[in-house]
């Protein structure tokens, strides 16, 4: 389930430390074949359980931060075990080795604290966790696989002061802006692997971060698309549609646009689609489903109430509506153009470069920077 994902300095590891002895009996794996989370128990249903176990999908163990009960998914998932093949792929990218320290940063089952434990021992292992109830379980399951790697409960978005400096941090959860912390409390040289990404969507990109000498900033290059969970902190509340279109979408400045559905919706975790992400900013990003051959796709600014639709339709061009100060279309319009007069650049040739300043993407080098628009 982790084929080409799993290197061979962490495959002991991997047989050491199975995913199954740190899920709970019932939990939400993600069906692929119905793209929806499923309830297994493995009470009732033993082997299933087992098969989800050992698979190389995502399984939900926690919804609505610990507000809800019973068997059916809940509204959105709060902690979960992540794809093997992710965790593997970003152990990969955090590249221990023995003697290191690391600090992880979103503990959930503590599966991956565990696997860190193994390479490195449990006394070189700090996992801090947001939720009270998931610390404790992951507490109590690593003290009894064998591995009592100190868990936290606190907010990782301040990093774990008292343990620094580290010689690896690594976060299993989505950010929208790498807490400088992180860079203060790593080892000149150190890593940082961190699922990264905007408000425009829920994608995220793992940026692997080293850290300057003077421990002043940390820069490098994105190493492939993924999708956590985001950092409690920085999650954002549902975008309430009528509080921007109160009325109906003609009440928008009308237009079109040549630009394709095929074209504008690539896959969900396209190069492109990134890019927009970073052209785009302060700006959430919702697709409709299509219905009789029209799909709407909405903008929604986060620091004004712009927002911009475009629906395409079969056969048709595209009518666009937009309202506000912004003319979200517009710069999606210009991001797609970016992209393209550009080669169409893939994950790799992005990068992020994060200081006391903030953090600034950019493309083949760091002082190429994206061309944000400031947004007041």
């Amino acid at each position: 389930m982790s084929a080409g994902f799993l290197t061979p300095d962490w495959a002991p590891a991997f047989q050491a430390v199975p995913r199954s002895a740190f899920l709970p009996d019932l939990m939400w794996p993600f069906d692929m074949a119905t793209a929806r989370s499923v309830a297994v128990s493995r009470a009732n249903d033993p082997d299933g359980w087992l098969r989800y176990a050992d698979s190389d999908a995502p399984i939900v163990t926690q919804w609505d931060d610990g507000e809800h009960s019973g068997t059916d998914p809940g509204q959105v998932s709060t902690s979960s075990a992540s794809m093997p093949s992710v965790v593997f792929s970003m152990l990969r990218d955090l590249d221990v080795r023995a003697g290191h320290t690391v600090l992880e940063i979103g503990t959930g089952t503590g599966w991956n604290a565990a696997l860190l434990a193994h390479r490195l021992g449990a006394e070189n292992v700090v996992t801090v966790e947001v939720d009270e109830s998931v610390a404790t379980t992951a507490r109590a399951i690593l003290e009894r696989f064998g591995t009592p790697v100190r868990v936290v409960h606190g907010d990782g978005s301040q990093g774990c002061p008292g343990a620094a400096p580290y010689d690896r941090i690594i976060a299993t959860c989505g950010l929208r802006s790498i807490p400088f912390a992180w860079v203060r409390q790593s080892r000149p040289r150190g890593v940082i692997v961190a699922p990264w990404g905007t408000h425009y969507s829920n994608g995220d990109a793992v940026a692997r971060l080293v850290v300057a000498d003077d421990r002043h900033s940390a820069s490098g290059a994105f190493t492939g698309p993924v999708e956590f969970m985001k950092l409690r902190s920085q999650r954002l509340p549902p975008v309430v549609h009528t509080e921007y279109v109160p009325g109906s979408v003609a009440d928008g400045d009308e237009s079109s646009t040549t630009i394709t559905e095929a074209q504008f919706l690539t896959r969900q975790f396209s190069p492109q689609r990134f890019a927009l992400s970073l052209l785009v900013p302060h700006c959430r990003h919702l697709v409709a489903d299509k219905d009789a051959g029209a799909r709407p796709v909405w903008f929604y600014g986060l620091t004004d109430r712009s927002w911009a639709c475009v629906q395409f339709r079969d056969g048709a061009a595209a009518r666009v509506w937009q309202s506000g100060p912004r003319r979200l279309w517009n710069e999606a319009e210009a991001a797609c153009r970016w992209w393209e007069e550009r080669g169409r650049p893939g994950f790799g040739r992005f990068g992020l470069t994060v200081d006391g300043d903030g953090e600034r993407a950019w493309l083949d080098a760091p002082d190429n920077p994206v061309p944000v628009r400031q947004v007041m």
